[in-house]
């Protein structure tokens, strides 16, 4: 995969993209140890969400609450997290996790990050088009739906 998740995304190129939506584009998680984890990238490479101008900035959020109302529908978790962080890819992007019920129940109270390593790099869940594709497809839909309502 390309560095430049981006770049890629502009291309066609980035396997990950759900959909484009009004502020960026929507992609599925590189890991889906929570089924249905999903990522917003912008059309460009911010350092923060207060670069955006107020309507992009708008426009941003609401794309982030379609995706994770989208998750919501399709993988009924018992509630959605969002974060914005760009500690580590020091661009602006949105994680959307959902959070479910049949998580360990010391993890609950935590963020996502503090899962360990192994959950995250465990290839069994590491995103395949064999074994997510329906799951990515299913989101798609779902937010397509969302945001003729949206917008």
């Amino acid at each position: 995969m390309e560095k430049n998740r981006i770049a890629s995304a502009h291309r066609g190129e980035n396997p990950m993209i759900i959909t484009k939506m009004r502020s960026g584009f929507a992609a599925i998680g590189d890991t889906q140890f929570l089924p249905g984890y999903c990522v917003l990238l912008p059309f460009e490479m911010y350092r923060s969400l207060e670069e955006l101008d107020f309507k992009l900035r708008s426009d941003y959020l609401l794309d982030m609450s379609l995706i994770g109302e989208a998750i919501l529908k399709v993988c009924e978790p018992r509630r959605i997290n969002y974060s914005i962080y760009g500690n580590t890819d020091a661009y602006l992007h949105a994680h959307v996790f959902p959070r479910y019920n049949w998580e360990p129940e010391e993890r609950i109270p935590y963020p996502v990050w503090q899962y360990s390593s192994e959950k995250w790099r465990n290839p069994k869940y590491q995103y395949s088009n064999e074994t997510y594709g329906e799951l990515k497809e299913n989101l798609g839909k779902e937010i397509h739906r969302l945001m003729k309502k949206a917008y």
